[in-house]
């Protein structure tokens, strides 16, 4: 027996879809810098370091004096020699003038007179002990300085910027389709036929 049939054959629809991706891009142009830097002002002052060196009484201790200092003292052992000769003088009159005391005054002075004197002597080329003198006053240093700030001029640049959106293309590939087809049906007309489909 055969049976009537509807049969369907479809075809579904394809889309394709194209695709360009956005481009960016970015670029930073380095920014304008200018640096001055003044030096900066330095000043120094110094005064010498004085080192004084006093040899003066090293060298009279040695018996190498200036002439002066040997006319100065000169003078003055003259005029104590004098003072002493006076006193001597007077002294010896005394005795003289008191003869009628009793003793030898003028043999005790004639002794007196003609016996060297005696002189205490020691090593005279050697200097006393600190006979040297020093002073000495430091160095002094005096610093000025004035720092200068630098002068800096900056010009930032902004970044350029290029952008190209993306684009997407939707096109239809495949169109659906439906097709339709009757098998085994037989349709009765007013004449009583049956006709197939």
């Amino acid at each position: 027996m055969q049976l009537p049939q509807i049969r369907l054959q479809s075809t579904v629809a394809r889309i394709s879809i194209a695709t360009t991706p956005p481009v960016q891009e970015i670029e930073q142009p380095p920014a304008e810098l200018e640096i001055r830097q003044p030096p900066a002002q330095l000043q120094i002052e110094t005064t010498p370091g004085k080192l004084t060196i006093d040899q003066t009484k090293a060298w009279e201790d040695m018996d190498l004096k200036h002439i002066f200092r040997r006319i100065e003292e000169f003078a003055e052992q003259g005029y104590q020699d004098w003072l002493a000769g006076m006193a001597r003088l007077s002294e010896q009159g005394d005795e003289l003038m008191r003869i009628e005391d009793g003793g030898n005054p003028i043999a005790d002075q004639a002794r007196e007179n003609s016996e060297p004197p005696m002189y205490e002597f020691n090593i005279g080329w050697i200097p006393s002990l600190f006979s040297v003198k020093t002073n000495y006053e430091p160095a002094k240093v005096h610093i000025d300085v004035q720092a200068r700030r630098p002068m800096i001029q900056a010009k930032p640049n902004p970044p350029l910027l290029r952008y190209t959106p993306g684009k997407v293309e939707i096109d239809l590939a495949q169109r659906p389709t439906l097709k339709i087809d009757v098998v085994n049906l037989k349709l009765a007309n007013a004449n009583q036929f049956e006709t197939s489909i």
